[in-house]
Order: C-alpha cells, then structure tokens, then sequence
C-alpha cells in the first residue's frame, strides 16, 4: 500500500472508533501505534525500532518519560508523546518534549492526540525545538499534499536530511494556509479592510466596512466555487460544466451521451444531474488507485441522476466503480469479472482507498 492509502485507512478508522475512545492509553493503542507501525511502517514490537516510554540517560527530570521513540539506523531519530485523542494539542503540556528534543540525536519530535499530528524540528535554533510544527497532519481532514514529506519519515523510505531541508517552507506554507482557511471561514476585520482598500476608492468608513463583511465572504466563497469548478472541468473533460451561485457547493452538468438506457430515460427528466464535490473526490480516488495498472487519461466519468459512473476508455461495457453518493448512506458499487455490481458502504469519499484491490482487480480484468 502507498503512504496515501495507509493514511486514509487509518483516518477512516479513527473517524468510526474514536467516539469510543475515552482515555490516553486506548489513544496511544487505537490510533498512535497504528500510525507508528502501519503508516511509518515500524514494527512497534521490536524494540530496536520502537521503544515504549522512552527514558534519556541525562539532563532530564527524574521519571519523566516519552511515550515512544522511534529507532533508526541504531539511532533514536523520532521522539513521539501521545494525548487523548479530542485533547487539544498545546506544548506547554508536554514540556518533556522540549527537554529530551535537547539530549537525544532525534531532529524531529511528534505530538498528537491519535488525530492530529504535529511534526516539530529544530529550524529557528539547533537542538531547541521549535515552539510552531513544520508539518500538521489531520487525520479528519487530510491534506494530500503533505503526504510524500510524510513519507520520507517511513521506515522504508527515511530521508531524514531531505524531510529537514524541507522543513522551513512546510512549517510557513502550512501555516499560511490555516491562516487562509480562518480567514475564508470568518473574515478579521484587517482581512476585510484590505480588500475594501483594494477596490473602493474613497475612505474606508465604518459603514463601509460593514458592508464589505458581507461582500468580502460572498467573494471568497464564489472564487472557491470557481476552483472546484476548473476541477470538474479537468475531471469530467466538461467545458461547459459550470458552478453555481453562492452559497450552492453543486454543480449540474447534462448527462453524457451514451449512458445506459435507464439513465438515459433519466435524462430526458427537466432536471438536470447534480455532481458533488464528494463525486468529484471520489472519482479522484479511484482515477488514483487504478492509475498503477492503466494510463490515468483512459479513466472516464460519466454522471447519472442515481449514481456517478466510473469507466474504462469511456466505454459503458467496462465499468470501474459507482458512486452511490445521492443518499444519506453512500455506497461504493464495485464490479466482479462477470460485471456484476456489489455494493459497500462507506462513510466518506477516503473509504474508497479500503477497497482498492477490488478496483485494480476489475482493471486488470479489463487490459487483460
């Protein structure tokens, strides 16, 4: 399994277990150890890779210990301290990172509430620990883009000198981001006033501001749609695909040519189809896990009023998978060698990489 497919397995299982978590050690055996063995790929039973309450020899308060310490090349390179999963996550509770980041050779130090990781290193002092992580991994809201920086901390693949020469852009790039994100979700007045300077002419008044609170939102929100929008359009091959107004997080396309005689039936309707951005995700994910065992650009979609379509060569005689995402329940249809459906439950568009054997196994059946 790559890196990609480990960590959303993982974020699915937190997502469905983690209500029934109640304390720091259920974290640590839940999430924590399957994210050290399963997605770093340690074996968190040889203790010449993992080692459980971590103890330096020297210039650390008596008792205090770390919760794991990840071994490699015969070093301790990776120091990890475990919370309960939903606990914030604040340094100021774990001092004991601070302390043991300065007496051991570890160069990068974890701490996570089996949902939340935090990466920090030592970018603004040697051997200090920084007070800001350079990466921040959401298990609930993962962004793909950090996952080949992930993967250097592997087992496999540990490229320790590369993950750190990449640190100081990781750790202001991913906070410019969550500034970003706040700032789209609840715009600060600074936010506002800057736009309101960049187009009204006139003084800014406070009246004119107020207004602009409204305006500068509804901008924010619009543009978005727009990006999701150019990815339909790179998804679905759709020039003509088209977003619509605020706050609507839809976008109707006309059903393809060729769809099967039902859908067709379906599309004579005056409504038109619907495509989600969970359609959009979802498609994505398995456009990405077949592209191992076929050219990405022979993976076609095709979206009905019931499901959205996922072919082979846009041909309705080889299809990959469908969508049943226009419930509350969605279901992943996946297809045997004889084409016949079966349908899975999933809660979340991420469920898909689970079954990931399955959609290769229907490639394969198809380029022979």
């Amino acid at each position: 399994m790559s890196i990609s497919e480990r960590v959303y397995e993982l974020a699915n299982k937190v997502r469905q277990q983690k209500a029934a978590i109640e304390t720091e050690e259920a974290t640590k055996n839940a999430f924590v150890m399957p994210f050290i063995g399963a997605v770093l790929g340690y074996d968190v039973f040889n203790p010449s890779e993992v080692i459980p309450e971590f103890t330096a020899d020297v210039g650390v308060k008596k008792g205090e210990k770390i919760d794991y310490a990840l071994v490699h090349g015969g070093q301790v390179q990776i120091l990890v301290e475990a919370k309960k999963v939903g606990a914030p996550l604040r340094l100021e509770h774990s001092s004991q990172l601070f302390r043991y980041f300065s007496v051991t050779n570890a160069r990068v130090a974890v701490l996570t509430n089996g949902e939340v990781y935090e990466f920090y290193t030592d970018l603004d002092a040697p051997n200090k620990m920084d007070e800001k992580p350079f990466l921040v991994l959401d298990l609930a809201s993962v962004d793909a883009t950090l996952l080949p920086e992930l993967g250097k901390l592997t087992r496999e693949s540990f490229d320790l000198d590369s993950v750190i020469n990449a640190a100081g852009e990781l750790k202001y790039i991913g906070q410019i981001k969550r500034a970003l994100a706040a700032e789209f979700r609840d715009p600060s007045t600074d936010w506002v006033k800057f736009f309101a300077s960049r187009v009204y002419e006139k003084n800014v008044t406070s009246k004119v501001r107020e207004q602009f609170e409204t305006l500068v939102p509804k901008a924010a929100t619009q543009f978005l749609n727009e990006q999701v929008n150019a990815r339909l359009k790179t998804a679905l091959g759709d020039d003509t695909a088209s977003v619509p107004a605020v706050p609507a997080r839809t976008t109707a396309v006309a059903v393809a040519d060729g769809a099967p005689a039902g859908d067709v039936e379906e599309s004579r309707s005056t409504k038109l189809v619907v495509t989600t951005d969970d359609e959009i995700e979802g498609f994505q994910i398995v456009r990405a896990i077949v592209c191992s065992d076929v050219d990405a650009d022979r993976v076609a979609a095709r979206d009905t009023q019931t499901y959205f379509g996922v072919l082979l060569d846009d041909n309705n005689r080889k299809p990959i998978a469908r969508l049943w995402f226009n419930r509350n329940q969605k279901y992943l249809g996946v297809f045997d060698e004889n084409k016949n459906e079966t349908r899975l439950p999933i809660g979340s568009p991420q469920d898909i990489y689970g079954h990931a054997d399955v959609l290769r196994r229907t490639v394969a059946n198809y380029v022979g």
